[in-house]
């Protein structure tokens, strides 16, 4: 059977309770006990044993209708009667702690009903057909999709297009996903006649996948309480010594966390801001992450303070009085209602100190705001519902248009991947990821990408496979590659080549961190294997090339007209700087009665004089034919080298050699030795190879300087 095991020697949920004690706890899915489990009852009456789930379904819903509740409990309990739990219990008590775990949450009636009869497919002789002629097409897609998963194997063994299909079912529901988290819960409370090796296994299974999923759902009810059994489990030492640690803080006379509290009621109260302050526990895990980050905890690091308001003005009203009256931990500040984050979660978050030193996390948000952060996806109803003029027998095509962001890339991921393995190992990198930035576009969109996130991730989450074509971006108004983390609040402007046969680099997989830029670049490689190259080697300027100048005599390049105060000495400009008129230069006599010119800011005139070389007195004669090695620096893409060299010889220059150097990460640095039929042609020239696309930087040649002998 699907559902693990329950031992009532096992002690309760772990989840803090006595020190929740000085406000409203948040919401209760642990309560389930033993209930009337003896079959159908007579007429129409709801039996016994869904009343808490009726209780709880009610105060969501008011005017829910129950008739569907109890027909799924009759062929529920009469479908698992004989079944027993390996505690002993009867194994209807299984799916009754699933689906109230969901009421309290808020699902509506349709997914309530799915989660009573989600084991029948599997485990009894109930057919899926039976389930969709008794109760729709709607419940029965949840139960097969519920099926589906109980089918999968999550742990490094999984077969990843059974993974893969099983989350192509959530994406296209996210009540199959919402029900399987909630069995997962109530598998997790209730694992102590395991066998220890087995109750790590599962927890790690837990940890690694299904906590991930519950946060992308945005169901925090679930993944903190998930979170804290996992801890027991897997880190009892340090669950042990967290439980004491918030056991001595309850057990304390004073609570800061609550003097602030009141505090902040008499300042809004003062203010007209009519709101509720409430204390939030934090749970066992949360305590623990506090304690690694600070050292010695305070009383109000315990807890944070939650203020509910009706409006989402009146949050930005709260935060300016709280601002105005206590002292602000700027840097805690965060808007999550103006930009809200992947799994639809939205809230202000601050923190407020007072004089003695004690700091108060805030959290700011109305009630319809707590009500998605506490349940996510669960508190949005039955988003699939079509308007009542359009209501068909079939699912048909789904649109959610409040479906997380997270959940919509999934399928488009799914798509793109070229294999089930990539998908799959993809799909755990991005599960690894605990944190999301957002970043903003030139035209005032956002992206939200996985902290640690690139460029690269930036331009697919964007442009899809157009992304190909980046060739930069440009970050808070600056130049940078497309390897450049991001981080929160930047503004990023992406670059894209125009040249349709654009291609990505092998490098970008080293700097992306999403599935969507990952599975596009590694779909674009399958499908372009890698030619052997050649060596990287200088290339020359191709026979078609501009040539020197007329009356240039071969092998001799034209020099600028530099002039030395020493008769009869050989001049010759500097390679490592390339001087030319009007550059303000110096001159230093070397061996074999030969003088070198030098622009005055090269390296190589303090190495010259470092070594004692006699300095000359030098000036240019009239303006002539002058060589100069230019370096322009681009993002990398094809054509670029013939690109550069045709506006080079636009300008009536003529390429004497070119040097490509292998790109890296992304940029690529040619060097050009060019003959300039006149020196005051540099200027146009440098801005005519500025304007190729890609190029970002051109700038005169500084080498390293060397010793003549």
């Amino acid at each position: 059977m699907s559902a693990e095991a329950t031992n009532p020697a096992t002690p309760g949920p772990i989840t803090p309770g006595a020190h929740r004690r000085r406000g409203r706890p948040r919401i209760d899915l642990r309560r389930i006990g033993w209930a009337a489990l003896l079959g159908p009852t007579a007429g129409n009456r709801l039996p016994d044993a869904i009343s808490h789930v009726v209780e709880a379904h009610r105060a969501h819903h008011p005017e829910a209708p129950l008739e569907p509740l109890r027909r799924a409990y009759v062929l529920a309990e009469s479908s698992h009667r004989g079944q027993m739990r390996k505690s002993g219990e009867p194994y209807i008590t299984h799916p009754l702690a699933v689906t109230l775990i969901l009421a309290e949450l808020g699902a509506e009636t349709t997914t309530l009903t799915a989660s009573l009869l989600h084991d029948t497919v599997e485990d009894t002789e109930v057919t899926l057909d039976q389930v969709r002629t008794e109760f729709g097409e709607e419940v029965a897609y949840l139960v097969d999709g519920v099926t589906k998963l109980e089918k999968v194997d999550y742990g490094a063994a999984a077969e990843p297009e059974t993974f893969r299909k099983m989350l192509v079912a959530t994406g296209n529901d996210v009540r199959v996903m919402s029900i399987k988290l909630a069995d997962r819960l109530h598998n997790m409370r209730t694992l102590g006649v395991m066998r220890p090796e087995k109750q790590a296994r599962i927890a790690k299974v837990t940890r690694d996948v299904l906590i991930p999923l519950a946060e992308r759902l945005g169901v925090q009810a679930l993944k903190t309480e998930l979170e804290d059994l996992v801890f027991a489990i897997l880190h009892p030492d340090e669950c042990t010594q967290t439980r004491e640690l918030v056991a001595a803080n309850d057990a304390r006379d004073t609570d800061p966390l609550a003097e602030i509290a009141e505090d902040a009621r008499v300042v809004l109260k003062d203010a007209g801001i009519a709101a509720e302050v409430l204390i939030r526990p934090r749970h066992f895990v949360s305590v623990h992450r506090v304690r690694r980050k600070r050292g010695t905890l305070r009383g109000a690091d315990f807890g944070r303070l939650l203020v509910l308001v009706g409006e989402d003005a009146d949050c930005y009203g709260v935060l300016g009085e709280l601002h105005t009256c206590f002292t602000p931990v700027v840097s805690e500040f965060k808007d999550f209602i103006a930009v809200p984050k992947f799994n639809l979660y939205q809230s202000l978050h601050t923190a407020v100190s007072r004089g003695d030193g004690e700091v108060a996390e805030v959290l700011i948000r109305t009630h319809q705001m707590h009500k998605v952060a506490e349940a996510g996806v669960v508190a949005l109803g039955n988003p699939y519902a079509p308007p009542a003029d359009e209501l068909t027998d079939s699912v048909g095509e789904r649109a959610d248009p409040t479906r997380p962001g997270w959940l919509s890339r999934l399928l488009d991921w799914q798509e793109a991947a070229p294999d089930a393995d990539t998908f799959w190992s993809t799909l755990r990198e991005d599960l690894a990821q605990d944190r999301e930035i957002t970043v903003f576009r030139p035209d005032g969109g956002t992206l939200g990408l996985p902290a640690g996130a690139s460029c690269v991730d930036a331009a697919y989450a964007q442009y899809g496979e157009d992304a190909h074509a980046c060739i930069g971006a440009r970050v808070n108004g600056r130049l940078a590659t497309l390897s450049t983390v991001l981080s929160d609040g930047d503004t990023v402007q992406l670059l894209m080549g125009q040249d349709p046969a654009s291609e990505p680099s092998r490098d970008w997989l080293d700097h992306a961190r999403t599935p969507a830029a990952r599975i596009a670049i590694r779909r674009w490689l399958t499908t372009h294997p890698v030619t052997p190259q050649p060596e990287p080697e200088d290339r020359r300027a191709p026979e078609s090339a501009p040539r020197a100048p007329q009356g240039v005599p071969a092998g001799r390049p034209v020099e600028a007209n530099a002039v030395v105060d020493q008769p009869g000495a050989s001049v010759r400009l500097a390679g490592c700087c390339t001087p030319v008129p009007p550059d303000a230069v110096t001159a230093f006599a070397v061996r074999g009665g030969v003088v070198t010119v030098h622009r005055a800011e090269c390296h190589g005139v303090a190495r010259m004089k470092s070594v004692g070389r006699a300095e000359v007195g030098v000036h240019w004669g009239d303006t002539t034919q002058c060589r100069v090695s230019l370096i322009a620096e681009s993002f990398s893409r094809p054509h670029l080298l013939a690109d550069l060299t045709e506006a080079i010889a636009l300008e009536s220059v003529a390429v004497i050699s070119a040097t490509v150097e292998p790109p890296t990460q992304g940029r690529v640095r040619h060097t050009y030795t060019l003959q300039l039929p006149d020196a005051a042609t540099l200027p146009g020239l440098m801005r005519a190879m500025r304007n190729i696309a890609g190029v970002y930087d051109v700038s005169r040649a500084q080498h390293s300087a060397q010793t003549t002998s």
